[in-house]
């Protein structure tokens, strides 16, 4: 993720006009979805976790026509056109930031944007605008108070107690954004996560607030966000496309999710998943067969098999 440190896009997030010419006002927007609901598997199954907001439709795919359509609304207000530029997690747009001086809620402890009475499950979208609308008040208040629950709940200990991410430790960029091998020390701690992590979320007590029903385009599909591992080691990369067309896990590509699908079955440790597992060490990507072996080794260590 070093591109958001290049000097264009530091220059691109202090002076958004490098963006839009003439940019005068940034409209944020919050989308919410809905947080998981426990897993109703039997236990010592091989079921895996993907994060809530990914276990249905594409962000990415869906709000673009959403913000065009508030963007014709708005200059359909105005009688003209309105040069503008919409964002959703697309850009180098400090988003939460934005988000917070537009009064949408604090950056708790665990780094989300936190909405009082609505959590911190949504999405956030912003629209420049080359109009000058009038700025609602930031949100000033630190509600987290001494509360450090997100921070205890973290097992790679990826959020630090100065509000900042270690995104070297964090499962969700592991898991998504990190397309090479996951370090081996932190392989353990990943639990049964395939794509993304909601423990921090899950631990924060304002998401008692979380409304149970979020946009229907984010409502879970297929088996999400609860899949069956073994299942998708038999993934094919056509397979792997048909499935997960207008997935966010899509993102992570065919072999970066069997990669963490090894991870998770290797951390589950039940022995019935090992012929997956041998099937998938023969695999051609040196990315999946090499946390194949991992997973094996540490099954087998489990259950006094010799390696």
């Amino acid at each position: 993720m070093d591109y958001l440190a290049t000097e264009r896009s530091r220059l691109r997030r202090a002076v958004p006009g490098q963006i839009l010419p003439g940019c005068k006002s940034i409209l944020m927007l919050g989308i919410p979805y809905s947080p998981a609901q426990k897993n109703k598997n039997a236990p010592g199954g091989m079921q895996g976790r993907v994060a809530s907001y990914a276990a249905g439709e594409d962000y990415h795919l869906v709000l673009p026509p959403r913000l065009e359509s508030l963007i014709a609304f708005i200059e359909a207000q105005m009688g003209h056109p309105v040069p503008s530029r919409a964002y959703t997690d697309t850009g180098p747009l400090l988003e939460r930031d934005l988000a917070q001086r537009a009064g949408l809620g604090w950056i708790g402890k665990n780094t989300c944007l936190i909405y009082p009475g609505k959590g911190s499950y949504f999405l956030l979208a912003e629209i420049l605008l080359a109009l000058d609308l009038e700025p609602d008040a930031p949100f000033t208040r630190d509600r987290c108070g001494s509360c450090t629950r997100c921070i205890d709940a973290c097992p790679t200990n990826a959020i630090l107690s100065d509000r900042t991410l270690d995104a070297r430790r964090c499962i969700s960029y592991l898991t998504i954004e990190n397309k090479g091998n996951i370090p081996e020390e932190l392989r353990p701690l990943m639990q049964d996560w395939v794509f993304g992590c909601d423990l921090c979320q899950a631990a924060c007590p304002w998401n008692r607030f979380s409304g149970p029903a979020g946009d229907s385009s984010f409502q879970p599909q297929g088996d999400l966000p609860f899949p069956d591992l073994v299942q998708m080691l038999t993934l094919t990369p056509g397979s792997f496309n048909r499935q997960f067309k207008r997935s966010p896990l899509q993102r992570s590509r065919r072999k970066g999710l069997l990669r963490n699908v090894t991870v998770a079955l290797g951390n589950l440790g039940n022995e019935r998943a090992l012929p997956a597992l041998e099937h998938a060490g023969n695999d051609p990507e040196p990315l999946i067969h090499e946390h194949a072996r991992w997973a094996m080794e540490k099954i087998r260590s489990k259950i006094g098999e010799p390696k």
